[in-house]
């Protein structure tokens, strides 16, 4: 089967981590697979190396300075169209609203759903609903939120885990590489995401203000952030009220692929207060590296994570959820818990799953 992945970005996002892997695993099972991206800001390759056998196809995006994020949604769904070829392919799946506006009946994976106030984006968000032939849901309870919403049934394929990479770097190979962030950072609460409204970053920064009245040693890290849309406002508040409480995250921005087993690994606790998500990857990845979990109260983590994780509302919350997982006396019993809740996920059963749903379309 000719299959082509499209996503809107080379960068470690979810939904781009998601496509890779699924393509990789695709291969595995004898598929020919192409995986096209937009390369913004000169990117001529993905944030990692891809498995031998996959093609990929990098389309160039130029930045253009002081260009307003409509225009640039606009201008994404325009260049990405116009170089891509239907013809050659059996299937034509799109990971997310840009690609999914980009191409001709395509299957759309709907990763979370959103609501945006930029209007190009909300008609980019709501076309990539209505238009596409087919749709897949990574978890039940979005695919319950796009019944809701529009009549629309999806196929829920839940995402696959890279397990073992996390379990290795938590193990006693990964020992120097974890003690160089424990180095650097001491003890420390970990989230992946950056900041901006979605991951509840203003949540967390209250929930660590708390923590640090007991733990003042503690420390906070913020890894990842690299998105298309523009949370500078978001950012400002965020970084005014650290102030206000006189607290100072570490913000590390993107970190690269091979360092963030470790960084993951070596963490006390990892934060996820997410106030949309469609799965939860960055937090199943740290149940793989044994690391105790603390999500929001949403119907997704309820589904998904049940059993391995503490859940909380609010920053008391929060901040309560956090002591309890760093005072537990070894986290044996949650961390049997996460790996046999990680180990139900695994890329070639999404993979397969996608094969029989891509049969019976084509």
């Amino acid at each position: 089967m000719r299959i082509a992945l499209l996503t809107y970005s080379t960068r470690p996002r979810g939904s781009v981590v998601h496509t890779l892997a699924l393509a990789e695993a695709l291969v595995e099972a004898g598929q020919q697979v192409t995986v096209w991206a937009l390369g913004r800001a000169g990117d001529i390759a993905f944030f990692r190396p891809v498995q031998p056998g996959m093609t990929v196809r990098i389309v160039p995006f130029p930045e253009i300075t002081g260009e307003a994020v409509g225009m640039r949604i606009l201008r994404s769904i325009r260049v990405l169209g116009d170089a891509f070829d239907p013809s050659g392919y059996d299937v034509v799946h799109a990971q997310d609203c840009i690609s999914a506006n980009a191409v001709p009946r395509c299957i759309r994976t709907v990763h979370h759903l959103d609501e945006f106030s930029t209007p190009e984006l909300a008609a980019c968000h709501e076309r990539a609903i209505v238009n596409p032939v087919a749709h897949v849901c990574v978890s039940a309870a979005v695919a319950a939120q796009l019944h809701a919403g529009w009549g629309i049934t999806a196929t829920v394929i839940p995402n696959g885990v890279d397990a073992a990479r996390f379990a290795c770097a938590a193990g006693p190979g990964g020992a120097a590489a974890r003690a160089v962030w424990g180095a650097r950072l001491g003890r420390y609460v970990l989230t992946v995401g950056g900041i901006e409204p979605r991951k509840g970053s203003l949540t967390l920064l209250e929930a660590y203000a708390l923590l640090r009245r007991d733990m003042p040693d503690l420390q906070l890290a913020i890894a990842g952030g690299e998105t298309l849309f523009d949370y500078r406002d978001y950012r400002a508040r965020w970084e005014q009220r650290a102030q206000e409480l006189a607290v100072e995250p570490l913000v590390l921005g993107p970190v690269t692929h091979a360092e963030l087993p470790a960084l993951v690994a070596a963490a006390g606790v990892f934060a996820f207060p997410s106030t949309k998500e469609g799965f939860g990857l960055a937090a199943m990845e740290a149940l793989a590296a044994g690391v105790p979990l603390v999500v929001s109260n949403l119907p997704v983590f309820r589904e998904i994570f049940t059993g391995a994780a503490r859940f909380a509302d609010g920053p008391a919350q929060f901040a309560a959820a956090l002591m309890a997982a760093l005072a537990e006396p070894d986290g044996a019993g949650t961390r049997r818990a996460g790996r046999a809740l990680v180990s139900r996920y695994t890329w070639p059963t999404t993979a397969q799953r996608h094969l029989d749903l891509y049969r019976t379309l084509t």
